[in-house]
């Protein structure tokens, strides 16, 4: 059994040695599984070759061999290794100013490959003019490339190639390399030849026709190029996708993809989609053992001490449904975060899986899909001949809707520690470890909301103030956009005071990763509001005589219809911080 305490400090260190300060990640401890060093990754380059079509750009693609050791079989674009030759040919090369020697260098191993896999030579004579098919027969593909491009006075044409992408393989994969995706325009009069041995079947294909046809089961195409292809889908033209990589001499974006399990079979996610940060805390070195379904049969453990189960309650409002968490271990008990609607056999899974042995009830606020279930849990713990666990969060204000009426047991304060401390630690016991929730009081979605760090490792539960795939809802009176922007600022002042990596909110997925990926999602969401309340600040301005209906019909005019009554609440909070500013201004 576990010792239970508060501590109202704002910091302090713990039992066996644990600093609450400047804690910088999940503590390895409380990892599911095994740290494991990915395999190293080999640099590579690869290029899409891009033409215009009277129906869109077209990109050259060609078969791997079957029996390549990497992806056999699959289409993909012409590239391969970087190699020494050439990082030393870059005087054979011409390249932009503010080309670096590392673009450089890609460049020109992807202009290799593409000549020695497909016979396309992007270069230029001394005279300006682009290399043609005479140029091509002069050299040999098996021969040292750059080396005959310098005795047949030939430049390659490095500055007419860009960084499209950056692609680093999967970290579960046994074989992995670090990529660019380059972009160049196929060069006028030449045709794309296989050498038969690495590469097949060269063909110019509509990305929108590549992956209707790998959709079917008639072009197989792995992960990297799927993507690619589908946001080439954004792009009318070659020279659109050209001036967009001009325009910044950066990939438009990066991803070193994570994989988990969906209905038993593998399935990979980029950084911007929901499951990432989730397979990032639970299986940090890539580790394919994550299922990712949602359902409310199970608890799913995401650390030792960290069980989430989610309330069957999925809605439009909900998304899958509420999260309750568990914080702890056999050794401490169990503190339950947002126990969620009161429903019988959720109250008794979530007892369950702690064992029986829940010391505090914590409710974020008081939301009907949040707090109902507290009371029924602390009477189910008392009816098993548990102590009863105290009901903490903060009284619901008079502001709050008859419905999400909340009176705690006991009020949390600002910056207070909820912690569990093991018994008996002298003994020998797996559980030797305390867990410290501090208290942030954020207001905005509620009068009487708050958030939870778990101090020593970094994560933060976020209640609806944060939430995973939307922006929650502002709803006056009980509701405040002021007080929301504000919590969202001390949210981000408490990431960099305790580094937190991950947040788990009451609804989707964990969101965060290993670097600032849980303050970058704060920031994305304040900006967010503000580009909402600029663009409402604008309508009104348009339409001065308008009706609030005919403000939100432009205003979410990027939202479905039927979310508009919803959105109508936060627009009037929107409203209420507008009017609320310019009489200051006043």
């Amino acid at each position: 059994m576990g010792e239970l305490s508060a501590d109202t400090r704002s910091s302090r260190r713990v039992r066996g040695g644990n600093s609450l300060q400047n804690q910088a990640m999940v503590r390895t401890t409380q990892l599911l599984h095994a740290a494991r060093e990915p395999v190293p990754t080999r640099p590579a380059a690869t290029v899409l070759l891009l033409r215009d079509s009277a129906d869109g750009i077209e990109v050259l693609m060609t078969r791997r061999s079957m029996t390549a050791s990497f992806a056999p079989g699959a289409y993909v674009f012409p590239g391969g290794g970087v190699d020494a030759a050439d990082a030393a040919s870059h005087t054979q090369a011409k390249r932009r100013a503010t080309q670096s020697d590392l673009h450089l260098t890609q460049a020109i191993a992807a202009i290799r490959e593409s000549f020695e896999e497909l016979g396309v030579l992007l270069a230029r004579r001394a005279d300006g003019s682009a290399a043609d098919h005479s140029d091509i027969a002069a050299l040999d593909r098996a021969a040292p490339f750059t080396a005959q491009c310098q005795t047949c006075g030939l430049m390659l044409s490095a500055d007419e190639v860009f960084v499209l992408a950056h692609w680093i393989s999967d970290r579960d994969l046994s074989r992995r390399f670090d990529v660019p995706f380059l972009v160049a325009r196929m060069p006028e009069g030449q045709t794309p030849v296989a050498d038969e041995t690495e590469q097949f079947e060269p063909v110019w294909v509509r990305p929108a026709d590549a992956l209707a046809r790998h959709q079917a089961g008639q072009f197989f195409i792995i992960f990297p190029t799927i993507r690619t292809l589908e946001r080439l889908l954004d792009y009318a033209t070659a020279d659109a996708v050209l001036q967009a990589c001009a325009a910044t001499e950066q990939p438009l974006w990066a991803s070193c993809p994570r994989t988990g399990l969906l209905a038993g079979r593998e399935a990979r996610y980029m950084e911007h989609e929901h499951p990432y940060g989730e397979l990032a805390l639970v299986c940090p070195d890539g580790q394919v053992m994550h299922p990712l379904d949602w359902q409310s049969e199970q608890p799913v453990a995401l650390l030792k001490n960290l069980l989430r189960l989610t309330a069957p309650n999925p809605g439009a409002m909900t998304g899958p449904g509420t999260n309750s968490y568990l914080v702890g271990d056999p050794g401490t008990g169990y503190i339950a975060i947002d126990p969620g609607p009161a429903d019988p056999e959720h109250l008794e899974k979530l007892w369950r899986a702690a064992g029986g042995d829940i010391r505090m009830i914590v409710c974020t606020h008081s939301h009907p899909d949040h707090a109902p279930g507290a009371r029924p849990l602390q009477a189910l713990c008392e009816r098993q001949g548990q102590p009863r666990p105290p009901i903490l969060g903060l009284p619901s204000a008079p502001t709050a809707h008859a419905h999400s009426q909340f009176s705690p047991d006991r009020s949390l304060s600002n910056g207070e520690l909820l912690t569990l401390i093991p018994r008996g630690l002298e003994a020998d016991s797996a559980y030797k470890t305390s867990h410290t929730l501090q208290v942030i009081p954020t207001p905005g979605h509620a009068a009487n909301h708050l958030c939870l760090v778990l101090l020593e490792d970094g994560l933060l539960f976020s209640g609806d103030h944060v939430l995973s795939g939307s922006t929650t809802v502002i709803d006056p009176p009980d509701g405040d956009m002021n007080a929301y922007l504000d919590s969202l600022d001390a949210l981000s002042a408490a990431c960099t005071e305790h580094q937190i990596k991950f947040i788990l909110p009451a609804h989707g997925h964990v969101i965060g990763g290993p670097d600032s990926e849980a303050a970058a999602a704060i920031a994305r969401l304040k900006a967010h509001r503000l580009a909402r309340e600029a663009k409402i600040i604008n309508v009104m301005q348009a339409l001065p005589e308008g009706t609030l209906d005919d403000w939100l019909a432009q205003v979410y005019d990027d939202v479905p219809q039927r979310m508009w009554p919803v959105a109508k609440r936060s627009l009037l909070a929107h409203i209420a911080r507008i009017e609320a500013n310019l009489s200051l201004n006043d």
